[in-house]
């Protein structure tokens, strides 16, 4: 029986970034919509959108909101062998 090799994920839907900190702490896979990206903008508009999540979490968890000093995108995801 022939190994089936899972596929890559489509090209729309979310990408995926990594956040780093000024205090160092980091986050990652935080997904921004297709949509907004690309362009003249590049990835500007997914920084935009995180800072607005991140000022949305620190308001409803009461913690002041960190401050972004880096934002890259997630390495692709390899495919699988599955057996």
């Amino acid at each position: 029986m022939a190994k089936r090799i899972k596929s890559l994920p489509q090209e729309r839907g979310f990408v995926l970034f990594d956040v780093v900190y000024a205090d160092g702490s980091r986050a990652s896979n935080r997904r921004v919509p297709v949509e907004i990206l690309g362009g003249l903008d590049g990835d500007a508009p997914a920084e935009q959108l995180i800072l607005e999540q991140d000022l949305e979490i620190a308001r409803k968890s009461g913690r002041p909101a960190r401050e972004i000093q880096s934002l890259s995108r997630s390495p692709a995801p390899t495919p699988k062998v599955v057996a």
